[in-house]
């Protein structure tokens, strides 16, 4: 028994057989079956491959008969000579079918594997952020890599597997038949002495797998949030690492004793195998040795036997557990496609057109808004510590919210935390879609507006603005990819930002490490004002954009705002209320509601929360 079919019995038994229970509707096949067409010239040709070698593999042993009772017996040179020949003819020939066989296969896998990765990568894209907000990174990866890889195997591994072992064993039995149905029968017997014992091992191997792939998951989970800067800094100022290393130590050891119980039940299982072999061959050997005698059956005929006994334990073994084969695969295309069938929140209106040129006006009309359920925005399977729950948070976030913001002018919200106002701002720049109301920029609802023009005029800076692990100078070039390096260089200017930046060995060219966490604060924050800057947008939108700035910073990038920001709609959330004085307009928000609107004077005046919260910054 060749080590190959020794493998391909190992995998076809050790499987999870937990998935034959599943159900897989006839709708998900014709899917699958969909994906298939791109490729079925490829995959025609793929199991032509597959046909020809099952009878090359077959014609070998038989030649070797041949070479024995018509060549070495009667003393037929000649024909040993030739019949070597094309033997090795053949084995060429085999060899290069295996060579053309495993290039469709990759064409056809690997070609599935991009189809799939970019239809998930730009659905996932293409979700709003309450998704992001709840599934699990980890588990969103592990869709793009093992589940696409897994349903990729549906058309090469398992494809190939099922109808290759299912020609092979026909023509394997078919010829073993025909040269001696004694001893083909004696192998056949001997099957479930094979088989039993097999599928106990199986079971027990996917047993130990599932509970070190478990084990295996925690202990990555907890390398991958140790291991990044804010888990890293988490660790080291709670002064926990001995305790980290024993919650790690501990689980490297449940990982390090299933791997050596897998490995002993792994050498148990070839040892089976090789011993199941042997015994056959034996029994082979055995009855056809006494066939040859009694002049049964020639001795080439035996040796012929003997060799496609070697080619039939496999390809029987693997047949027996298609079931687990086929659906291990169509299970991870099920997932791939519980992933690809999770609607979008927010989505782009087919009839959608372009914002209006010029300055922009914005108008909240009667909006209210309520966060989404965690059954409309996710996936249990990718939530591994949150729950699906059936609220959508702790009721209306914001009621019956109206203002307008005319074009050129300055809006400040301001109010205690949780009031709503960062809602506010991700309901403009369409994060979310109000449950009732309008939201109207340049007039415009923008649920009819195009997702390429709002983003084009919204610029955004967040109080914790994020770098990506690379450059400064590919961190601002994602605002505007075909900007020049004098604009770049301005904005960094008006930022107040390119002093630090020049100062560096490589400028621009700095990485800005994981996060940006090779800033600080403030330097994070004015890379992200310049970053906007650079933008040029025509409505902003500022979330406490300038609460990492030391005074002296942040007088100067105001003074960088103030003139960035002249002639732009501008809405900006401060809780420092000094920074907003010259507002045109300032709305207090409490409870998702606006309590008070008016102008820093007028709102003094007025009393009531916006000068309550003044006094109370501007008294301690």
């Amino acid at each position: 028994m060749s080590m190959e079919n020794a493998w391909m019995m190992y995998r076809s038994m050790t499987r999870d057989a937990s998935v034959k229970d599943k159900k897989i509707s006839r709708d998900t096949v014709k899917r699958i079956l969909g994906y298939a067409k791109p490729y079925k010239t490829l995959i025609t040709f793929f199991l032509i491959t597959l046909v020809f070698a099952s009878l090359l593999s077959v014609a070998q042993p038989l030649l070797f008969r041949r070479i024995i009772d018509q060549g070495i017996t009667p003393g037929n040179a000649s024909l040993v000579t030739w019949t070597a020949i094309f033997i090795a003819l053949l084995a060429i020939a085999d060899a290069g079918l295996g060579v053309v066989s495993r290039y469709y296969s990759a064409r056809i896998g690997e070609g599935l594997i991009f189809d799939l990765r970019n239809e998930v990568y730009d659905h996932v894209q293409s979700q709003s952020i309450a998704f992001f907000t709840r599934a699990q990174t980890g588990a969103l990866i592990s869709r793009l890599n093992n589940d696409v890889i897994g349903a990729q195997q549906a058309f090469t591994s398992t494809l190939g597997g099922v109808l290759g072992n299912m020609i092979s064993l026909v023509i394997v039995l078919i010829t073993m038949f025909i040269l001696s149905w004694q001893i083909t029968l004696a192998s056949l017997i001997l099957v479930p002495l094979f088989l039993l014992p097999a599928r106990f091992m199986g079971r027990r191997l996917q047993s130990m797998t599932r509970e070190q792939m478990s084990v295996n998951a925690l202990m990555s989970n907890q390398m991958t949030e140790r291991f990044n800067v804010a888990g890293a800094l988490l660790v080291k100022l709670f002064g926990r690492p001995a305790e980290e290393s024993q919650v790690f130590s501990d689980r490297a050891k449940v990982v390090r004793d299933s791997g050596i119980q897998i490995a002993m039940a792994n050498r148990w299982f070839f040892t089976a195998l090789t011993l199941v072999a042997a015994l056959a061959t034996a029994v082979t050997y055995g009855l056809g040795g006494n066939l040859v005698i009694t002049g049964a059956i020639s001795l080439g005929t035996l040796l012929a036997l003997v060799g496609l006994l070697a080619q039939l334990y496999g390809p029987l073994t693997a047949i027996s557990n298609v079931r687990v084969d086929v659906m291990t695969a169509l299970v991870s295309f099920d997932r791939v496609f519980e992933v690809l069938d999770l609607k979008p929140l927010v989505v782009e209106s087919p009839v959608a057109k372009k914002l209006p040129s010029g300055p922009l006006s914005v108008a909240f009309e009667h909006v209210d808004f309520t966060y989404p359920k965690a059954s409309e925005v996710s996936l249990a399977s990718l939530e591994s510590i949150a729950r699906m729950d059936s609220s959508g948070g702790e009721g209306p976030v914001l009621r019956d919210v109206s203002f307008e913001v005319a074009a050129g002018t300055l809006t400040a919200l301001v109010g205690p935390s949780g009031a709503g106002k960062t809602t506010i701002t991700a309901l403009l720049s369409r994060l979310y879609d109000p449950v009732d109301g309008t939201i109207r920029i340049g007039g415009e609802d923008i649920r009819d507006v195009t997702f390429e023009s709002l983003r084009d005029a919204l610029g955004v800076v967040t109080q914790d603005s994020h770098m990506f692990h690379d450059t400064i100078g590919a961190n601002l070039l994602y605002a505007k990819p075909d900007a020049t390096k004098d604009q770049v260089e301005q904005a960094c200017v008006d930022a107040q930002i390119w002093c630090m930046i020049s100062s560096l060995p490589e400028g621009l060219d700095t990485v800005v490490g994981d996060r940006g966490y090779r800033l600080s604060g403030g330097e994070k924050q004015r890379i992200a004002l310049a970053r906007l800057l650079l933008k040029s947008p025509r409505v902003v939108i500022l979330d406490e954009a300038t609460a990492h700035l030391d005074s002296e910073s942040e007088r100067a990038v105001h003074q960088a705002l103030d003139n960035a920001l002249s002639g732009r709609t501008s809405v900006v959330i401060a809780h420092r209320l000094s920074t907003i004085r010259g507002a045109h307009q300032i709305l207090v928000v409490v409870d998702g509601q606006i309590v008070q609107r008016g102008t820093h004077e007028q709102l003094l005046a007025e009393g009531g929360v916006y000068s309550d919260l003044y006094e109370t910054q501007f008294t301690r």
